[in-house]
């Protein structure tokens, strides 16, 4: 388990690239550091030209003073194996080690991850550079981290080369041994797809029409562990030679090209680059699934925020800047939420380059002058009082079953419709939010007994030992939701036959007959109870057959009219809801509350703008309040017995967080929740068990 206290208490720092720079700034930017309460930094992420200027010449000079300096300064660093970029000597030297698209494009020099994952001479010359940097820094005293690489998959997550489709052929005689296997489990008796010899099958190229869906499928699995093996390289050279020194690499929270918990497992420690748009409705909804998403990708362990921006980005069409207190609110969010580190992607703000717009924490109008550094510098004063977080543990009592395997199989093409799997996942987790609730992320395969309730936005691919997993855990009293179109087709993309979802009937109480898609203006309406609440649908309606399921709510529109469309299912010791439809958040919210209490989980009415998070610290609990909203305060009346957590003064009862305002009260116990009152206009709130 990663432990915090070599870094002297929360992490806080950012990518420093001080190569970008002339030397005469490398002191200024020590001194900097001090002021802002940096304590680590990465280092060295894109420096593989300077470091290796021309093959097997090395140069490290400069990284030998920019370490000692900082280490002068007290500053550690979370050095970089520096693969990430490859030089355009090795491009030169090696052409078909770029990368080549689906279209059969080989792309050219110039930007960053331009690298083949199956190329041997690439990987050849990675390894001697990292063993070069482990030897020669595995020493030293400023180094307290290892980055590998930096953000696999994020323009490259496959290369569809000659290499890749002989790696990909090995994959798969590891995986299926023979090749009446493979055809069994492929399907290739449909158009005469049969293979005869392993030389004739090739990636998912592009072709005449749809490819064959399981090799679409087996292909993103290929992808996904030939980029891990070079992580497992890079990592294993560095704990050859520091094993005490933890191994992290950078994810992008919901990537849709690597299966994060498969790869969080060759970890030491978890680490995000988190960039919501500040721009967008509810930033810190989106920032808020990623940073659950990273705590349980190892079971709870605490993490670390390793690049975020200080305030604008460059990549996207209209680039906000994060309003005055967004950037400090996020960041206690992370906290609540398990983050034991702050980091930002960079330290200064580049004077060339594609990132040059993107903000820094020295921002190019230079410290002085700069809203953004005065934000910066206090939040780094502020995290001295809050070390003790790096102690606690986030409990969550509800779960959301996520799956890469099944986001693939979900996004291979000729489907009933177009089913985006992310912005589905996002609306129940913010449902489940907005009733209070801290909320883990579960792998179908993982273990639900610690949880009181799962909920199953979709598994389009359901495996029999995961079908089996979820069974369990109802039959021994857990309750679950389950999202429309899951349980459908097995681990090989072929369907589950007997009424959806088949291995899930007796569980749910009910078989689906078929789908109706609703194309875009097209609705129906779903009402819970005769004369309770109606809610739109949009995209998705089902013909539901209860056997054994109660009726929760009934569609109103169309040949579908007066049929089931929620239910409700009592089986073992447990209960199984399944909802037949693409229901808005107020109406998951309706089904959750009424799951969460028959489960005995305490819940609470919020607004989206309001974040609330419960950590515990031994036998005492603390509530993380966070005011997302713009421009309107929020006025909070406590539970009794509440102290501020920063200096345990003994906190008021009732205070007023200003827009994007944080407040920490710390408890004996739990929270009484039904004692906590909110009010932001136009409403007053009432939390209750």
């Amino acid at each position: 388990m990663f432990e915090i206290q070599p870094f002297g208490g929360i992490i806080y720092g950012a990518d420093y690239n001080p190569e970008q720079w002339p030397r005469d700034t490398w002191r200024d930017d020590a001194r900097l550091m001090n002021e802002a309460g940096v304590n680590l930094v990465s280092l060295g992420i894109f420096s593989w030209a300077h470091l290796e200027p021309r093959p097997g010449e090395y140069d490290f000079t400069w990284l030998d003073e920019v370490m000692d300096l900082l280490h002068e300064h007290g500053i550690n660093v979370n050095l970089a194996t520096a693969t990430a970029s490859p030089p355009p000597w090795l491009s030169l030297k090696y052409p078909d080690s770029r990368p080549v698209t689906a279209d059969g494009v080989r792309l050219e020099v110039g930007a960053r991850q331009l690298y083949c994952p199956s190329h041997q001479p690439f990987r050849a010359h990675a390894r001697q550079l990292v063993e070069q940097i482990a030897q020669r820094y595995g020493p030293h005293p400023a180094l307290k981290l290892w980055h590998i690489n930096n953000e696999y998959g994020c323009h490259v997550d496959q290369c569809f080369c000659a290499l890749c489709a002989e790696a990909f052929r090995a994959w798969l005689q590891g995986k299926y041994h023979t090749l009446d296997a493979l055809n069994d489990a492929w399907g290739t008796a449909f158009w005469s797809q049969r293979y005869g010899d392993w030389a004739e099958i090739q990636p998912p190229r592009r072709a005449p029409t749809f490819a064959n869906p399981t090799q679409q499928l087996d292909w993103r699995r290929f992808s996904s562990d030939n980029i891990l093996e070079l992580y497992r390289m890079e990592a294993g050279v560095v704990r050859a030679v520091t094993p005490h020194i933890p191994v992290t690499t950078n994810f992008l929270g919901f990537i849709p090209g690597l299966d994060y918990f498969k790869w969080a497992q060759e970890e030491d420690v978890v680490s995000l680059d988190a960039y919501p748009d500040p721009a967008g409705p509810h930033p810190h909804l989106e920032a808020g699934m990623s940073y659950d998403m990273m705590r349980s990708l190892r079971g709870g362990q605490r993490w670390i925020l390793m690049e975020q921006a200080p305030s604008a980005v460059n990549w996207r069409p209209y680039n906000a800047p994060k309003r005055p207190g967004l950037m400090r609110m996020l960041n206690h969010q992370a906290l609540a939420h398990g983050a034991s580190g702050l980091m930002f992607f960079q330290w200064r703000a580049s004077r060339a380059g594609a990132e040059k717009f993107h903000s820094g924490m020295v921002q190019h109008v230079g410290p002085a002058r700069s809203r953004v550094w005065e934000e910066i510098r206090s939040l780094g004063q502020e995290l001295r009082t809050l070390t003790r977080l790096t102690g606690a543990q986030v409990p969550a009592r509800a779960a959301i079953m996520f799956d890469w395997n099944s986001w693939w199989a979900l996004n291979v093409d000729s489907k009933p419709a177009v089913l985006p799997l992310l912005p589905l996942v996002q609306k129940w987790y913010a449902a489940l939010r907005s009733l209070g609730q801290n909320v883990d992320f579960v792998h179908p395969d993982g273990d639900l007994q610690g949880y009181d309730l799962v909920v199953m936005p979709n598994q389009y691919l359901l495996a029999q030992g995961s079908a089996q997993n979820i069974r369990q855990f109802v039959d021994g009293g857990g309750t679950l939701v389950t999202g429309f179109f899951s349980g459908i087709v097995d681990e090989h993309e072929h369907i589950q036959l007997g009424g959806y979802p088949a291995l899930l009937t007796d569980v749910l109480g009910l078989w689906v007959e078929e789908w109706v898609v609703l194309p875009p203006g097209e609705h129906n309406r779903v009402r819970f109870g005769a004369q309770g609440e109606a809610h739109d649908v949009l995209h998705w309606a089902e013909v539901i057959h209860p056997e054994g399921a109660e009726t929760l709510a009934t569609f109103e529109q169309d040949f579908i009219a007066g049929q089931p469309a929620v239910t409700r299912h009592g089986y073992g010791a447990g209960r199984a809801y399944y909802v037949g439809g693409d229901l808005p958040q107020a109406a998951l919210a309706q089904v959750f509350e009424e799951a969460l209490t028959h489960a005995g989980v305490p819940t609470c009415r919020l607004p989206d703008t309001v974040s609330l998070s419960v950590s515990r610290l031994g036998g005492r609990s603390v509530l993380h309040l966070l005011n997302a909203h713009p421009t309107q305060a929020l006025a909070v009346t406590l539970p009794a017995g509440g102290v501020h957590f920063e200096d345990g003064r003994p906190a008021a009862p009732s205070l007023t967080l200003p827009p994007y305002g944080v407040t920490l009260i710390e408890f004996e116990g739990e929270v009484a929740l039904d004692e906590l009152q909110l009010t932001q206009a136009p409403a007053a709130l009432t939390l209750s068990h």
